[in-house]
């Protein structure tokens, strides 16, 4: 079963005439899977190759325009799928798109540091980026009904949202499947593209933000934790977020002196992933992290919402010294939302902080009653 994809219309959308389109996101998100559902659609030549395939390489880094000109022939749509294997892919699509007249490009991504570093100058102007999440609730809500997605919430919290898990019905195929994904992919891109060695260190830091979810990171006890440098405990997580495994939050603030901004908080792009790290799978009725799964679970819809949608934010948590708080803050529009997240049905309204520092922001109580309003 294909579940149709929000990024797919944005696709057709951004493919135009000497242009690079950029599709980047976590390996198995379904990004070939996107691929291969545009092309149904496409009804001139096109060319379809792998940044894996050695013979590929070799042509799309050469930075020969007759080189280039001879791989595409007639072809008037080129799609590079994990582009990031190729050396200089930027300059030569560049070339590419200079030198070919109406030429169009589709290039994928499993790791955005690499690929936009080589895509970054040489295709200024000529590029059009768009990410891919796990499946995404207001994705799967099209093949569910509202009886079925509240049925499936647990599962979401717990497997999480890559497509083979949605697609999945047996629980334990899921575990093997998140496991396999952990061991085969989690850092594959991390240790080829940026010379890290140590894959434990990175597990084992991944474990150590598991438990954090929803609280502020230090550096200094990671660092300590893990028996290495602080500056390279920062150098780890700013690569697991460019490989899509890992999102920060920043602290907000008008610069009000009780207000906390210098530290981060992280959350996972995937809960199945984060409890995979953990090798807890069980129901939420045996769980004491329940709040934790359900806060990453909205932040990361709601990420995935604004990316789909296109809705231009800046995001934060809010959190003053006397330990007030909100979990997440929007600002859009020149306008502030807080938004506060709970499993429970206890009602809340704003702290009274929050509304005496900022008294036009609106606040939102987000739980199991309203959260599709929220994420969708």
């Amino acid at each position: 079963m294909y579940i149709i994809q929000k990024q797919l219309d944005q696709l057709r959308n951004s493919v135009q005439p000497e242009k690079v389109v950029v599709v980047y996101g976590a390996r198995r998100t379904g990004k070939t899977t996107l691929l291969k559902e545009f092309l149904k659609g496409e009804e001139g030549s096109y060319l379809l190759v792998s940044g894996e395939d050695i013979y590929v390489q070799g042509y799309l880094s050469s930075q020969s325009i007759e080189k280039l000109t001879s791989f595409i022939g007639a072809a008037k749509l080129l799609v590079v799928d994990e582009a990031q294997k190729i050396p200089h892919i930027g300059l030569n699509l560049k070339l590419i798109v200079d030198h070919i007249p109406g030429i169009r490009v589709i290039a994928t991504g499993s790791s955005s540091f690499d690929l936009a570093r080589s895509m970054g100058e040489p295709l200024t102007g000529r590029k059009h980026t768009l990410k891919l999440f796990p499946l995404a609730q207001m994705e799967i809500s099209r093949i569910e009904t509202r009886h079925q997605t509240d049925g499936n919430l647990e599962s979401r919290l717990v497997y999480g949202s890559y497509p083979e898990v949605v697609l999945t019905q047996d629980n334990r195929m899921r575990e093997l499947y998140l496991k396999e994904l952990i061991s085969s992919y989690l850092y594959k891109d991390i240790l080829e593209l940026e010379g890290v060695r140590n894959a434990s260190k990175l597990s084992r830091l991944l474990q150590l933000i598991a438990f954090q979810i929803g609280k502020e990171v230090s550096y200094t006890e990671l660092a300590t934790g893990l028996g290495m440098s602080k500056n390279t405990v920062d150098r780890y997580l700013d690569l697991l977020e460019k490989a899509f495994v890992l999102q920060k939050l920043t602290g907000f603030s008008r610069n009000l002196r009780n207000e906390i901004t210098k530290n981060s908080r992280y959350y996972f792009l995937d809960n199945g992933i984060r409890n995979a790290l953990i090798n807890n799978f069980n129901s939420l009725e045996l769980r004491n992290d329940t709040g934790e799964l359900w806060e990453n679970y909205l932040i990361m819809e709601r990420l995935k919402r604004q990316e789909y949608l296109g809705e231009i934010t800046n995001n934060y948590f809010w959190r003053t010294y006397t330990q007030k708080e909100l979990d997440f803050v929007e600002e859009r529009g020149g306008r502030l939302y807080g938004y506060e997240m709970k499993w429970g049905k206890e009602r809340r309204k704003a702290p009274k902080e929050w509304t005496t520092a900022y008294p036009d922001a609106s606040f939102m109580l987000v739980n199991r009653e309203n959260y599709l309003e929220f994420v969708m």
